[in-house]
């Protein structure tokens, strides 16, 4: 079935469930897992304040918070007895790269959590797992969480 598989984390809960799920899927497969974190680049006007800073200080900062990300996901792998290989893509819009990363990295389905919104808040909020759904070709997993 799948032999490689693409596991996108922003550190959050919900995608740190996704990891858990997905290294238990790819032992159950005996498959390795990928694990992307993505980042956007940095906007010298904004109002987003996390980028309120130097571009070199952004770029130390975001390096930093994915290293993070992507050891809890390297250290939820290696508990379940996977493979596991992280990465950290800067790119405007995260479904695009989660996408792209996929492809490059020549896996052959994404895992992604789900946020459980429903209704209106789901239609006009959106997700970045919907985004991949919508644009992909690699089979999708989503979990519900």
């Amino acid at each position: 079935m799948y032999k490689h598989i693409l596991i996108p984390t922003d550190g959050s809960e919900l995608s740190q469930k996704a990891i858990d799920h997905g290294t238990k899927l790819a032992k159950a497969l005996n498959a390795k897992v990928t694990t992307v974190t993505v980042s956007e680049p940095f906007h010298i006007f904004t109002l987003v304040q996390k980028m309120i800073d130097t571009p070199e200080g952004y770029k130390r900062r975001m390096d930093a918070v994915s290293a993070e990300y992507l050891k809890a996901a390297k250290d939820i792998a290696a508990a379940a007895g996977v493979t596991c290989d992280g990465l950290h893509v800067e790119h405007e819009h995260p479904y695009e790269a989660i996408i792209d990363t996929a492809r490059e990295a020549g896996c052959d389905a994404i895992l992604m959590a789900s946020h459980g919104r429903r209704g209106i808040s789901a239609i006009v909020l959106g997700s970045e797992t919907v985004k991949v759904l919508t644009h992909c070709n690699i089979p999708v997993v989503v979990i519900r969480t």
